[in-house]
């Protein structure tokens, strides 16, 4: 982690949001699309949450939103638990609702609708009966962001808890990028977090994106090392 990002107080005239994804769960081991499902962590993502909750507490937020999804429920107890703060459960900040294709492997998913698989791989949504849209799923959790900024002060930081793809989308519509821009950026990982600041100049208000993908050291050096 650069020496700009390490955890601490936002500067005077910023608000910062740290959007953490939660941990994983068991269906995320077998890739299988969870959408509104309610799926609880395994080991392993009680164990991320775990090791990521004191790294997120390092940036003093003042306030801690979640998505009401037991795999975020869970995730923010452990962010609570190191920085003191109750969380609040927005259902604005859960993933897409999937329809037809929650419980569904990638190959499953190929197999009963290829069409839609096809569009997919191509980078284009293809909702299924019961999906959201790309649109739906930005708009309510672009607007959940939207209001946990505004309800902190300038200097202070906040938390969000929510979903690989909400995180994505909802990110990407805050910056104003277009799908073809979000689809640059990579999926987050399990406890991986997003930093987005909020700023007031004499042009208006703007977002800017200070860090993706960012997660816990791991502490068997295993990986490629450090916050990335």
């Amino acid at each position: 982690m650069s020496a700009q990002h390490m955890p601490g107080a936002a500067s005077g005239s910023v608000r910062r949001l740290v959007v953490l994804r939660h941990g994983r769960t068991a269906w995320n081991a077998e890739g299988r699309a969870q959408g509104h499902s309610d799926v609880e962590l395994d080991a392993a993502g009680h164990a991320e949450a775990a090791a990521a909750a004191p790294w997120v507490a390092r940036y003093r937020p003042v306030a801690l939103w979640s998505s009401d999804l037991a795999r975020a429920r869970q995730t923010a107890a452990y962010v609570g638990k190191e920085s003191g703060l109750d969380p609040v459960h927005d259902e604005r900040l859960r993933e897409f609702a999937l329809g037809e294709r929650t419980g569904l492997t990638n190959e499953e998913f190929a197999a009963r609708f290829p069409e839609q698989a096809a569009a997919l791989r191509d980078g284009r949504w293809d909702p299924l009966p019961g999906m959201e849209t790309s649109e739906q799923l930005a708009a309510r959790v672009s607007a959940a962001l939207v209001d946990l900024a505004a309800s902190i002060e300038p200097g202070e930081t906040a938390v969000a808890v929510a979903h690989g793809g909400a995180i994505k989308v909802g990110v990407s519509a805050l910056l104003g990028w277009s799908a073809e821009t979000a689809q640059a950026l990579r999926h987050p990982v399990n406890c991986g977090w997003a930093l987005l600041e909020h700023e007031t100049v004499d042009s208006g208000a703007r977002w800017r994106l200070a860090a993706w993908n960012l997660s816990a050291p791991d502490p068997d050096f295993t990986s490629a090392g450090g916050v990335r």
